[in-house]
């Protein structure tokens, strides 16, 4: 099951999800493979700071951040990968590493990548390494309302 705080928010909307357990896996394309989703519909959340603002940048599994592109797409003077310690006390409900991408639920501002918000459906962590949740795209992008831009490339 996702941590409370995510299924309180899920349920309060009225959406509907699955959740699928996994075997422990820490990386997104692990996690892709344990699950059998596709790594373009697994929806990885890297924590970044832009303008020393902590911000959630979610992309598809196989792609990493092009922080010059996310610079540019931001209007931003200065953007980083931010570190473990800087962000591991700003989810008390969830395992590091395994945020679900709702940054609207922690007070900050999510960005996802525009190839994301391509797919049908996406799956993401449930805040721990061994579940996912999936839900349709449009579910996500109404309760996250991110800021859509394109800022990743293929590993």
């Amino acid at each position: 099951m996702a941590p409370s705080k995510v299924r309180e928010f899920l349920d309060s909307k009225k959406i509907k999800y699955t959740s699928v357990k996994h075997s422990e896996v820490y990386t997104a394309q692990e996690i892709a493979a344990a699950s059998h989703i596709p790594g373009r519909q697994l929806a990885k959340t890297v924590m970044v700071k832009i303008d020393g603002d902590m911000a959630m940048a979610v992309l598809p599994a196989p792609y990493k951040v092009d922080f010059a592109s996310l610079k540019k797409g931001t209007g931003a003077k200065k953007v980083g990968l931010a570190t473990e310690d800087e962000f591991k006390d700003l989810f008390p409900d969830c395992e590091v590493g395994a945020m679900p991408p709702f940054g609207n639920l922690y007070g900050m501002n999510v960005y996802a990548d525009e190839s994301l918000a391509e797919e049908i459906e996406i799956a993401f962590c449930g805040g721990s390494h061994t579940e996912l949740i999936r839900l349709a795209y449009k579910d996500f992008a109404k309760l996250a309302e991110p800021k859509v831009l394109s800022f990743s490339v293929k590993e």
